[in-house]
């Protein structure tokens, strides 16, 4: 029959139709189904199938569309649940597209039939020859299961038909048939086909050889690992492996910039070896991965150059932190030696000193200052030993220790290394990181630091360590005596007025935004702050009364629309309410049985009043004001030297007998303790036995023995600092200490006298009348 040139478009995708074969597809697209439709019942049940270039299109366009296509003719089609259709086609000939005459609601193109050209037909007989021997000894290799070529092939087809056939039965992904459309030469359809077939064969091949070589590489135990292994080997031979062989160049490369010791240089190797070898699906892999990156990301040669200018370094330290004059007079000392003997002095210095002083800002001054690199790593709480040496590898999640961490993070060899709150360490059944340190900070051992994790001996000898301690009765002595202890004592009331004028609230002005021109506070304000709203040793509180001051003091600009805020002591309860402390003044009138005591606490000095008295009793003592075991103690000898000595102070023995004697120090809700209230306790308690009154502006600090020797004392001149701010004009103190006397500010020295003393009895001639 005559056939028209113009026929209905059924469009098809991620499959090739090829002529002289039954082809079988699933039509749902609603185009394509009104096609099969259109051709039923119009066209004789002829069509033509074209292939979309790209699968994933679900609305193709003529663009979309290849040229070339076949001509087929509906032989069946079964309506299937979801309104498709399942359709059988035959395949009759090679088509190309000439013109689409419509594209909705379906194609309909005007085509040309794609004649096959026959070639040199003994060159023909040879190429099928090549083809049906290669079929024959390897159809299941080659071709699809089921196919019924070696059948068809009997029956005495021409070349063109069983070229056909076998194309369509072939194992090469469908896509890759579009080109056996568009060649009409016989002869080059042949060679394409034997190419074809070599492919599939060596792929065949190549996957009998990674199965080979996965058998070879796994156990029959790892069974449940075979699809990975099969997977990484063909990623393998495919190429897929040039990214991690990239990655492994770019550690080697780290490895030999790094500069490290040979030993290292090698293991690092070994280890980049072995990461080489490691499938990356094996947790192993990143074990490995981790532990090179921290072998070159830890510094070994590079180090940051010292600034060797004294006056810049001293000036620097000056513009940061007020006074502290010991601290930083052993930097300066510790820069000149590294400059006389061009090595790097091995010194551990210690910050000893309540919270609040500026050992930690000190620290990183001292860093900015010699232009090194700082790191800090806070011991707070630290109770395992793994947190300073690491974990052993073999652990998983196992992590370097803080100190090469510490390292790691610095960049360079010789930073400065902060290791805060060194006394609130603890230890338990995982270890004592107490003793971890003692390698840490001993400059003997720790040019050959051991880290677990790290596991191969690190150089710290030219870090310089600072440590920082609140109480130095909490470090564990051997620690202790591997530091240099640098004491940084409480900051006196002249010292904090002038951080907070000079440094504080230009920093709190500048955290604000705001300028001086708006805000100012003056200095009777600010020692009211330091007086009546802080007790601490330090600043901090200081720091933030003023910076709430500030914040203050923007809101009444801001929504009063007033120019400038002034701070004085008459307006600044206002801001901030009222004082919170009363410091102890000392008593308007000389007493009896009240002594007035010096003491130190954590937040600097204080005076501490001792009342005693006697009442009808047993002859025993009585003690409050939550008192510790050792200043009961200081009691007792006190009360018992007292007693021993009556007759010479003309006591009736009789009064200890028949009275039991009360020592009471007030403020009972705050603990106290300490052997340096014993000769105040001791004037008090001859003051209530005597009768005789206790001048009111003497104070006193020192321990008392029972023959009445008086011993040293600690803290004397944060003591001294808060008898001149209490109002006394004398205060006693043991002989021994008259080597601190130097440490009291000048300030507090021409203000007061100071008396020291060797024995009770001195103590008595003056304090009482």
């Amino acid at each position: 029959m005559e056939m028209s040139k113009s026929l209905p478009a059924i469009v098809v995708r991620g499959t090739v139709p090829i002529p002289n074969n039954d082809f079988r597809i699933e039509v749902g697209r609603k185009v394509s189904l009104k096609a099969v439709e259109e051709a039923e019942k119009n066209f004789g049940s002829y069509a033509v199938v074209l292939i979309q270039k790209n699968p994933l299109i679900e609305e193709p366009t003529i663009d979309d569309i290849e040229a070339y296509g076949t001509l087929v003719k509906i032989q069946m089609k079964i309506k299937l649940p979801n309104d498709a259709y399942k359709v059988k086609l035959s395949v009759l000939s090679r088509i190309k597209v000439k013109e689409y005459f419509l594209t909705d609601p379906y194609f309909v193109v005007e085509y040309q039939e794609h004649e096959t050209v026959a070639g040199n037909v003994d060159e023909e007989v040879t190429l099928i020859k090549m083809i049906m021997q290669e079929i024959a000894n390897n159809a299941q290799t080659i071709l699809v299961p089921n196919n019924q070529v070696m059948e068809k092939v009997q029956q005495g087809l021409s070349t063109e038909k069983i070229s056909d056939m076998i194309i369509f039965n072939l194992k090469t992904p469908d896509q890759q048939k579009y080109k056996y459309l568009e060649e009409s030469n016989l002869n080059m359809r042949l060679r394409m086909l034997i190419e074809d077939i070599s492919k599939q064969k060596m792929i065949v091949d190549l996957e009998a050889k990674i199965n080979e070589d996965i058998k070879k590489s796994i156990d029959e135990n790892q069974k449940e690992y075979y699809l990975r292994e099969k997977m990484r080997a063909i990623q393998n031979e495919l190429g897929d492996k040039a990214k991690k062989e990239d990655e492994i160049d770019e550690y080697r490369k780290k490895i030999l910039a790094a500069k490290m010791p040979k030993n290292i240089e090698e293991k690092a190797l070994q280890e980049l070896s072995k990461y080489q070898s490691t499938p990356p699906s094996m947790a192993e892999s990143q074990i490995i991965k981790n532990y090179l990156d921290l072998l070159v990301d830890l510094p070994w040669k590079k180090a940051s150059k010292d600034s060797y200018d004294l006056q810049k370094v001293k000036q620097k330290l000056d513009e940061q932190h007020y006074g502290l004059d010991k601290v930083k007079e052993r930097i300066i000392e510790y820069l000149a030696v590294k400059i006389m003997t061009k090595r790097n002095p091995q010194t551990i210095l210690c910050f000893a000193g309540p919270p609040g002083v500026g050992k930690t800002s000190l620290a990183i001054s001292i860093a900015d200052a010699l232009g090194r690199k700082f790191v800090k790593q806070s011991l707070g709480g630290v109770r395992d030993e793994s947190e300073i040496r690491g974990h052993r590898r073999t652990y998983i999640g196992a992590l370097p220790g803080r100190i090469i961490k510490g390292m790691r993070d610095a960049g360079t060899v010789n930073p400065v290394f902060l290791l805060d709150e060194i006394d609130k360490m603890s230890s338990d059944y995982k270890g004592d990181p107490a003793s971890a340190m003692l390698e840490v900070l001993d400059p003997e051992q720790n040019a050959k630091f051991s880290d677990h994790y790290l596991e191969e001996p690190y150089d710290l000898s030219q870090v310089l360590f600072i440590t920082t301690a609140n109480y130095l009765e909490n470090v564990p002595a051997p620690l202790r005596d591997r530091m240099e202890i640098v004491e940084l004592s409480s900051y006196t009331e002249q010292e904090k007025h002038k951080i907070a004028q000079g440094h504080l609230v230009r920093k709190q002005l500048k955290a604000h935004g705001i300028s001086e021109k708006e805000f100012s506070i003056n200095d009777e304000a600010i020692y009211y702050i330091i007086r009546y709203y802080t007790r601490e040793a330090g600043v901090r509180e200081v720091n933030r009364y003023i910076g709430a001051l500030i914040r203050k003091s923007i809101k009444e600009i801001l929504i009063n629309k007033v120019p400038r805020v002034d701070i004085t002591v008459d307006n600044i309860e206002t801001y901030i309410g009222k004082p919170k402390f009363s410091h102890n003044q000392s008593d308007k009138k000389d007493q009896i049985g009240v002594a007035t005591g010096l003491a130190y606490t954590a937040f600097g000095g204080d005076t501490l009043p001792v009342e005693v008295t006697y009442y009808k009793g047993a002859g025993k003592l009585v003690l409050t004001g939550k008192l510790g075991d050792v200043m009961k103690e200081s009691a007792m000898t006190a009360l018992s030297f007292v007693k021993a000595n009556a007759k010479m102070y003309h006591i009736d023995e009789d009064l200890f007998n028949q009275n039991d004697f009360h020592v009471h120090v007030p403020e009972g809700a705050i603990p106290k303790d300490g052997p340096s209230a014993g000769i105040t306790i001791a004037t008090a308690i001859l003051s209530a036995a005597t009768h005789r009154e206790v001048k009111k502006e003497v104070g006193m600090t020192g321990e008392i023995t029972l023959r009445g020797y008086v011993l040293p004392i600690g803290g004397l001149k944060e003591k001294s600092i808060a008898a001149h701010r209490s109002g006394l004009k004398t205060i006693i103190i043991p002989k021994d200490n008259q080597k601190d006397v130097d440490d009291i500010p000048e300030e507090v020295r021409s203000a007061m006298t100071i008396i020291p003393v060797e024995n009770v009895n001195d103590v008595f001639q003056i304090a009482l009348k």
